[in-house]
C-alpha cells in the first residue's frame, strides 16, 4: 500500500468537507486574525468580554460640564450608565487609568480624597493604575488611600477595595515594585492579563518631594518584562493601563503623542491599551494595538468589545468606542447620587460663600488661536495680584469651568485646586519670546500659555523654536529683546514645569499669593458681572 498517496486522499478529503461546511480556522497570529467565521457553531464558542474604562477623573464627583450644548459628567450619571453597560453583557471589566485623585474640587480634596476612593469602591472598579496626580500629597498619602491608613484630619479609612497595579515605579528600600505590576483575571476558563505603567517623567511635573523614596523606570521595559512572565502563565489576552500622553485631532484621524511611539515597541502579545493624563479623544489601532481614552473628569467612557476563542485564549476581535455621559439621557444612581450629597453637607458651611457673580457660563476651552476666555481673566488676576508687566497661566492648572449667575468660593475652588504660590521674577523680552516658543514640545505635544498684559501671533507652519512672532504690549507697542520685564506665574512653572525651563532662568524672583486667592480677590473687585469674552491676546496666522 502507498501510504504517502492514502495520506494524500485523506488530506483532500478533510479539506474538501471543511471548506465546504464553510469553516475556516482562526490563527493565534496577530496577523492571521479576524478571519470571518461562518458557522454559528463557531461564533457561539467565542467568549465576548467588555472593558468599560475611565481617566483622568481628578475627583470631579459633583461637576457638570458642557459638550455639544448638553450637561455632561457627575459622578452619579457617569455609574447610572456604566450600571447599563454592566447589565448587557455579564462578562464586564471596569478599569481606570490613573489620576482619580489629585487637582480634585472641595467635594473630594477637603476630605482628603477619601470620597473619590469610596465612590470608586461603591462602582465596583476592577482595577487601576497610577497617575502623576495620585503623588500629589506624597508616596504615603498615596499609599494609605490605596491599602487604607490613619490620617490626622479624617481618622482611619480602609482603601481601595480594588487591585492598583504599576510596573514602573520601583520602591527605593525593597527595590521592588511599589505595586503590583500586572493581575491576572479569568473570565470563563480564559486568563486576561491586566499592567498598569505610569508616566515616568512623574518627578519633574509632580510637587516638588512628593515622589521622594520611589523611582521610575521606562514604560514600555517595565510592560514587556510582565508581558514576559504572564505569557509564561499562558495569558494571550493582554490590557494596559498606561498613564501617557496621546491624542488624535478628530475621530478618522491619526493617533499622535507617547503612547503611540509606547505601542510599537510594546511586545505584540499586546492587545488593548487604555491611556491617559492629555484629557483626550483617542479611539485608534496602531501596531495591532488597540488605544483607547476617554477625555476626562467622568464626562465619558470607553466601552471596549473583545471577542476571545477560548481554544487558543487569544482576541480574534476588538473595537471600542467613546460614550458621553450626557445627564439628559439617564436617572441618575440614587446610591451614588446620596454618597455625593452627604459629602457636600460636610463641607457646605466654608464652600457656598458668595463672592461674586457671572453673567453667562464663562468656559475654560481654548479657541482656535489657543486662547480661554477663563484663562483670560485667571493670568490678568496674576498679573495684578504680583504687579508686573506680563503674566503666564498654564492651561493645565484650569480645572473647570465658571458656570453663570453667583459665584461661590466651592466654584473657585473648582477651577483652580492646586492652591500654589505665585512667584514674580524678571525676563528679558528675547527670555519671554523662548518661554512662548516652548509652548511647541517634544512628541507633538503643545502646552498654550493664557497670558495677560501682552498679545502675539503665532504660525503653525513654522518649525519649533520659531513659530512666535510679533509679540507686544496690549496697546501695541512692541517687545524689545533686550528690555527686561517683571513676568508673574505660579511655582509649578517657575520650577520649569511642563518643561518650560527658560523660566528657571528668571532673575529676582518674590513670592506673591497663591492662585486661588489671586482669583478669589480678583473677582470679588469686579463691580459688573463677568462676561465670557475673548480679546486676541493670542492670534493664529496660518
Amino acid at each position: 500500500m502507498n501510504w504517502n498517496a492514502l495520506k494524500k486522499a485523506v488530506l483532500a478529503f478533510v479539506l474538501t468537507t471543511t471548506l465546504s461546511a464553510g469553516v475556516f480556522m482562526v490563527s493565534s497570529n496577530p496577523a492571521a486574525r479576524n478571519i470571518p467565521i461562518n458557522t454559528k457553531k463557531d461564533k457561539n464558542r467565542f467568549i465576548q468580554v467588555q472593558l468599560l474604562g475611565i481617566n483622568d477623573f481628578h475627583g470631579q464627583l459633583d461637576t457638570t460640564r458642557k459638550f455639544n450644548g448638553r450637561n455632561v459628567g457627575g459622578v452619579e450619571y457617569l455609574s447610572a450608565y456604566l450600571n447599563q453597560k454592566k447589565k448587557e453583557n455579564k462578562n464586564t471589566i471596569l478599569v481606570h487609568a490613573g489620576d482619580m485623585v489629585g487637582g480634585s474640587p472641595p467635594i473630594s480634596s477637603f476630605l482628603q480624597d477619601e470620597p473619590t476612593i469610596e465612590v470608586l469602591n461603591k462602582m465596583d472598579f476592577d482595577y487601576g493604575t497610577l497617575g502623576n496626580h495620585e503623588f500629589d500629597r506624597g508616596v504615603n498619602e498615596m499609599m494609605r488611600l490605596i491599602q487604607g491608613g490613619n490620617n490626622q484630619k479624617t481618622g482611619y479609612f480602609n482603601g481601595a477595595n480594588f487591585p492598583y497595579i504599576c510596573a514602573n515605579v520601583i520602591d527605593d528600600k525593597t527595590g521592588k515594585t511599589l505595586l503590583p505590576p500586572f493581575s491576572i483575571k479569568n473570565i470563563n476558563g480564559v486568563p486576561i492579563g491586566f499592567i498598569g505603567v505610569v508616566i515616568k517623567d512623574t518627578p519633574k511635573i509632580a510637587p516638588p518631594n512628593k515622589t521622594d523614596g520611589v523611582k521610575f523606570i521606562d514604560e514600555v521595559k517595565a510592560i514587556n518584562h510582565s508581558v514576559k512572565t504572564l505569557k509564561k502563565q499562558g495569558v494571550k489576552t493582554i490590557v494596559v493601563l498606561a498613564h501617557n500622553v496621546g491624542n488624535q485631532s478628530k475621530a478618522n484621524g491619526n493617533a499622535i503623542g507617547e503612547i503611540v511611539r509606547m505601542a510599537k515597541k510594546m511586545d505584540d502579545e499586546v492587545d488593548v491599551i487604555i491611556s491617559g493624563h492629555t484629557h483626550t479623544y483617542l479611539n485608534k489601532e496602531v501596531d495591532g494595538k488597540l488605544i483607547v481614552q476617554s477625555y476626562s473628569y467622568g464626562t465619558s467612557f470607553s466601552v471596549i468589545q473583545l471577542t476571545i476563542d477560548p481554544n487558543t485564549k487569544d482576541i480574534v476581535d476588538k473595537k471600542a468606542r467613546i460614550k458621553m455621559v450626557y445627564q439628559d439621557d439617564i436617572r441618575p444612581d440614587l446610591g451614588i447620587k446620596k454618597m455625593i450629597q452627604n459629602y457636600e453637607s460636610k463641607i457646605e458651611p466654608i464652600v457656598n460663600k458668595v463672592v461674586g457673580k457671572a453673567a453667562n457660563d464663562i468656559l475654560s476651552k481654548k479657541n482656535h488661536n489657543g486662547e480661554s476666555s477663563l484663562g483670560n481673566m485667571i493670568a490678568d488676576s496674576q498679573r495684578l495680584a504680583m504687579k508686573s508687566d506680563f503674566a503666564f497661566m498654564n492651561f493645565s492648572g484650569i480645572r473647570a469651568d465658571l458656570p453663570k449667575g453667583d459665584i461661590t468660593l466651592d466654584e473657585l475652588f473648582t477651577i483652580q485646586p492646586f492652591k500654589i504660590k505665585l512667584v514674580k521674577m524678571t525676563l528679558t523680552g528675547e527670555q519671554i519670546q523662548e518661554l512662548l516658543n516652548q509652548q511647541w514640545q517634544e512628541h507633538d505635544s503643545v502646552r498654550m500659555l493664557q497670558i495677560s498684559g501682552l498679545k502675539y501671533t503665532w504660525d503653525n507652519t513654522q518649525d519649533s523654536g520659531q513659530k512666535v512672532i510679533n509679540i507686544m504690549r496690549t496697546d501695541g507697542t512692541p517687545i524689545s529683546p533686550q528690555t527686561s520685564y517683571t513676568v508673574t506665574t505660579n511655582s509649578y512653572l517657575a520650577n520649569g514645569g511642563d518643561n518650560f525651563s527658560i523660566l528657571l532662568s528668571g532673575k529676582n524672583k518674590i513670592e506673591g499669593p497663591t492662585d486661588f486667592d489671586a482669583f478669589e480677590d480678583y473677582v470679588k473687585e469686579q463691580k459688573q458681572p463677568l462676561v465670557q469674552a475673548f480679546d486676541g491676546r493670542i492670534n493664529r496666522i496660518k
